[in-house]
């Protein structure tokens, strides 16, 4: 994290709780945060609002800070002419849709640190991502940037104030929803069939992944592929996952020693990560693997997951049970430093023998595979293939190696830690909670159960005001009005934690929220606007369609209301997620591959889904049972309720009315409210289940 002459002045960022922010805090930039103070200056002054977005973990971001913001003369040219605003992304994700959709509409791309500059009244008219402090090949340094604006804005200000009002009303002509077509049917197997088929074409056949360099984790597609896989039967889909998850395990991408994934590979190989590790990552592979664990039975995919929640547990889990957002890339003013070793470094800490079998496994020598030292990765070879050659097994080498990891964890934790961004965002902490309770179903971990179970409670005890939510805490303070992936990803988590621990309230704030999702949120076509229908008015009310690097609020919101409505028999929830798949449809077949979301929304829709019942006494073996025979199969589309007899919520429909078998806990497995009659046997569910 970049450091600061705290003998300065501080400027307008004072009070705020973004970690982003108030690395800002002492810029010579008088640098106000979005608000009213900053947008009534620009419109008294007559002068143009300089906005720079980014985010805590952002490396280029800090990089330009150093250049240009903490460059006095720089400083000097911004403050005279310009109204400088700093946004945190991960905050403010309105702002950034408008004005990096602006952008990019302007030049082509995007990206951070994102900057932008607007009429007084918050019309985007220049923009852009990176600007070095002097002018390079091919790239006009900052302040010639700043010149070039000021002068324009001088001189040409009618002109500026007309380009910027076209490029307004294509924004706000982009986020119209599109008109219902008569007749219209919903999202489903042909758009996957059609999204696995583009995923296939782009697939690289060496290293896995979809496309070149850089590569971020598809976990959106390869959750799709494992479901065609099993709608299939097609190989074809099985091997593009398998082979990507394989690859992205093996690389430096993910954290050989302390478990979890960094951002994204800069390379097609997985090898060199760009360091920086994000919450949602985490959150949104650990599902994949334990998706791709019950499908294949792969040991490397159960290390995956319980590695990598270890690490969220270890160094992202705050005191209050909430998820902090971010691990930077760098420290001791290098990126990566945490992360690398030389053969000497691993040496002292395990000795000369285990060193070198460590060093000879991980790929770790003296050449070095970045800035002269290496990150560890198994792209020699993997554990299970190490371990035939060698005439071991993989549990055993498994065995081996920990003790090794475990002294290289500790010793790697006296190093200088990169920066942690601790700010509680309710979006990421839904996906988290999501996260941990299906591996607890998966594997059963008790501890993965309990911090799933806190993180709700303090969201819903915290991050919820009347009933609403909030999407940022830090520092004591919980703040700003949620946004559709707020609402989207914590109600879907607070289902699967219900079908983790059957917690009838988990299912009822669930429901609570989406109710309130669809009644603040929705367009009235049958999608969802990214902000409140009350929320500040901004620029443009921006809808939620496509994948980036979340999934789609809208097509989560349509997952966590048709299964809301299996579980509870719902149909009027149910109802408004069908409409989400419906207005959809068209988009989804003109680029399927972008809607993952939504097409994992669509396995529960058309009485395809199976519903699963489970009747008896929580405690009574019998009954663990069978809700452990439930979860021994991948079932991409499933519910499932468990409870005692009688005793359980009348919301939850799908226990009601059935009885125990013989005074036994009983299974129901339905599909579209229609029940099979009642197991008590383990194997015979299971059966039961694997069938088409």
């Amino acid at each position: 994290m970049t450091t600061h002459d705290v003998s300065r002045k501080p400027n307008h960022l004072s009070g705020q709780t973004s970690p982003y922010l108030l690395q800002h805090l002492y810029n010579p930039v008088d640098w106000y945060p979005w608000g009213p103070e900053a947008l009534a200056k620009a419109k008294a002054e007559g002068k143009p609002i300089f906005v720079s977005i980014g985010y805590a973990a952002c490396h280029w971001c800090h990089v330009m800070e150093h250049e240009s913001f903490e460059n006095p003369e720089i400083a000097a040219l911004l403050n005279a002419s310009f109204v400088a605003i700093k946004v945190d992304r991960e905050e403010r994700p309105d702002l950034d849709e408008i004005y990096m959709t602006a952008v990019q509409m302007m030049t082509g791309q995007g990206g951070w640190p994102l900057n932008v500059f607007l009429t007084p009244d918050g019309k985007p008219f220049f923009g852009g991502t990176y600007f070095p402090p002097e002018d390079r090949t091919g790239r006009r340094g900052f302040p010639a940037v700043l010149r070039l604006v000021r002068d324009a804005w001088l001189s040409r200000r009618d002109e500026i104030e007309g380009s910027a009002s076209q490029i307004t009303d294509q924004l706000r002509e982009a986020t119209k929803a599109p008109p219902a077509a008569p007749g219209a049917t919903p999202a489903g197997a042909a758009e996957s069939q059609a999204a696995a088929a583009e995923l296939l074409k782009r697939l690289d056949p060496r290293w896995g992944g979809f496309g070149g360099a850089p590569k971020f984790p598809p976990h959106g597609a390869i959750a799709l592929l494992l479901r065609e896989h099993l709608r299939t039967g097609d190989d074809a889909t099985l091997h593009a996952a398998t082979l990507t998850l394989d690859r992205m395990a093996g690389g430096g991408m993910y954290d050989q020693i302390g478990g979890g994934f960094a951002r994204y590979s800069v390379d097609e190989r997985w090898l060199v990560p760009h360091f920086e590790k994000m919450l949602y990552d985490q959150a949104l592979l650990v599902p994949v693997y334990v998706d791709a664990w019950l499908l294949t039975g792969k040991p490397l995919y159960r290390r995956v997951v319980l590695e990598t929640l270890d690490f969220v547990r270890r160094e992202m889990t705050l005191a209050s049970g909430g998820f902090a957002s971010s691990l930077d890339a760098d420290s001791e003013g290098h990126e990566g430093a945490f992360y690398v070793w030389t053969p000497s470094q691993v040496e002292a800490a395990l000795g000369e023998a285990d060193a070198k079998l460590f060093d000879s496994i991980y790929g770790i020598d003296a050449r070095g595979n970045f800035d002269g030292k290496s990150i560890p990765s198994l792209l020699g070879g993997s554990l299970a293939e190490r371990a035939a050659a060698s005439g071991t097994t993989e549990d055993a080498l498994v065995a081996r190696i920990a003790p090794m990891k475990a002294k290289l964890l500790a010793a790697r934790g006296t190093r200088e830690r990169p920066a942690i961004d601790d700010k509680v965002l309710t979006a990421w902490n839904g996906l988290m909670i999501s996260a941990l309770a299906r591996a607890y179903q998966a594997f059963g971990r008790p501890e993965d159960l309990a911090a799933a179970r806190k993180a709700a409670d303090f969201v819903l005890g915290t991050l919820r005001r009347d009933g609403r939510l909030l999407a940022t805490y830090r520092a004591g303070a919980a703040r700003l009005p949620a946004y559709l992936d707020d609402h989207a990803f914590v109600a879907r988590g607070l289902v699967d934690l219900y079908e983790a621990a059957f917690e009838p309230r988990d299912l009822e704030a669930s429901r609570s929220l989406a109710r309130s999702m669809v009644e603040r949120f929705g367009d009235g076509a049958g999608g969802f606007h990214f902000t409140a229908n009350d929320h500040e008015t901004l620029l443009a009310r921006t809808r939620s369609l496509w994948d980036g690097a979340l999934p789609a609020g809208s097509g989560v919101a349509a997952e966590a209301l048709l299964r809301i409505g299996l579980l509870t028999d719902d149909a009027g929830l149910a109802a408004e997620g069908r409409k989400v798949l419906v207005a959809l449809r068209p988009s989804a077949a003109r680029s399927p591959s972008a809607f993952t979301a939504l097409l994992a929304a669509a396995a529960y829709d058309g009485g395809t889904a199976r519903e699963i019942a489970i009747v008896g006494a929580p405690d009574d073996p019998a009954t663990r049972a069978l809700v452990g025979a439930a979860r021994a199969l991948y079932l991409p589309a499933r519910a499932i309720a468990c409870g005692e007899p009688g005793a359980a919520p009348r919301t939850i429909a799908l226990l009601a009315d059935k009885p125990l078998l013989a005074g036994k806990p009983a299974a129901y497995v339905c599909r579209n409210h229609v029940c099979d009659a009642p197991i008590a046997d383990p194997e015979t569910l299971i059966r039961k289940l694997r069938a088409r």
